[in-house]
């Protein structure tokens, strides 16, 4: 009989939660109405749910609910934000600045506005992960009008400091913009004492479904302009039109709440079954931590190996455990890890990774489990030098 691996990939996704679904499902048969359509019962319950999921979202970073602009995930939401504000401020200025270790959701929509002329800065990261203030300060310009900085990285899990550089930018008048599709629900989040312009949220990484995100928009100090991205109906005060996912939506919701709910319990649980893990892996001589050891998701681990093959490794962790070796947007490419490279990783050590997302579900007994195997895997490949 074919068992299935423990599941520790949980940056690349997240089960549903039995109770995001149960809320969801009346929302695909019983109360299967448009939000928009506001002349009658079924689009008016709708519009309630949608109106429900706006202001848990609005109260889980200190907004409006009138600020969150819902979209289809964390790539449309960063999209909007960066390629939004860009066409948005032209005239101010054409200078973004963004960090080395941005998922590729941030990157590429930089490159593409550097293909029209934008000045991109891709600042450096400090070996642990976090961003340097004093070179981001120092790399502001007169024509500068966004900076991007993920709350928490996909890959290593590195918290940057949200406040310190959202302080930075509003000193300056520069909007900011921060990825939080990692962050949503696991870390404490707040838009006001932050001073976050633009935030991107998406709801699969905290065991909500995929396929639906939002963006926040400031509304005041200062009101953020956009220039939408998609056209056709004007929803979401013009910024996102198409028709709202009610069933997503609410599925969104419900999973929030779930977190925050659960936020501290579950924080101190997977902070423990983190350091276990990692109090078996660190005694294998070759083995680098990844990434800040403090300042860091309470469930990611990130290693790398040393003297071992990077698809080998992970080929002889298959069977028993889920794992990656980077982010699961970019699985299909060949080249490492564009993250640890950032760190000052060379590119065979950038290969030898694994990261571990330990989540919701995961128990002490699978921990032991899956050290207990990637010891006996990583030691098998360094003999065989």
């Amino acid at each position: 009989m074919y068992i299935r691996p423990i599941y520790l990939d949980c940056h690349a996704t997240t089960a549903v939660d039995e109770r995001v679904l149960a809320a969801m499902l009346p929302y695909f048969t019983e109360k299967f109405g448009n939000p928009a359509s506001i002349s009658h019962v079924y689009g008016w319950e709708a519009e309630a749910a949608v109106k429900q999921t706006r202001e848990i979202l609005a109260a889980a970073i200190n907004a409006t609910p009138e600020e969150i602009v819902f979209t289809s995930g964390a790539t449309e939401a960063n999209n909007l934000a960066i390629k939004g504000v860009a066409e948005a401020y032209f005239k101010k200025g054409q200078h973004i600045i963004t960090i080395a270790t941005e998922h590729s959701a941030v990157i590429d929509p930089c490159n593409y506005l550097k293909s029209l002329g934008f000045e991109i800065t891709i600042l450096p990261v400090q070996k642990d992960g976090l961003i340097d203030l004093t070179e981001l300060k120092n790399a502001f310009r007169a024509e500068t009008i966004l900076v991007s900085v993920m709350a928490a990285n996909n890959e290593i899990g590195v918290l940057q400091p949200l406040a310190e550089i959202g302080e930075m930018c509003h000193e300056h008048q520069i909007l900011f913009h921060t990825d939080a599709a990692q962050a949503i629900g696991k870390i404490p989040l707040d838009v006001q004492a932050m001073k976050i312009d633009l935030m991107s949220l998406t709801a699969h990484k905290v065991y909500g479904p995929k396929g639906i995100g939002a963006l926040y928009v400031r509304r005041r100090n200062p009101r953020v302009q956009l220039a939408p991205q998609q056209h056709g109906g004007g929803h979401e005060r013009g910024m996102r039109s198409g028709t709202l996912y009610t069933p997503q939506i609410v599925g969104f919701g419900k999973a929030v709440e779930i977190a925050l709910a659960e936020q501290a319990t579950e924080t101190q649980r997977l902070t423990q079954l983190r350091q276990r893990l990692w109090k078996q892996l660190s005694q294998v001589e070759g083995i680098h931590l990844n990434g800040h050891p403090q300042q860091r998701l309470a469930g990611n681990l990130n290693i790398s190996v040393e003297g071992v093959d990077g698809a080998a490794l992970l080929l002889g962790l298959q069977p028993v455990m889920a794992v990656s070796s980077g982010s699961a947007c970019s699985s299909a490419t060949t080249a490492p890890s564009h993250v640890l490279t950032a760190l000052g990783h060379s590119e065979k050590l950038a290969y030898a990774s694994v990261r571990f997302g330990i989540g919701r579900f995961t128990t002490e007994e699978e921990i032991d489990i899956v050290a207990k195997h990637a010891i006996a895997t990583i030691q098998s490949l360094q003999n065989k030098r």
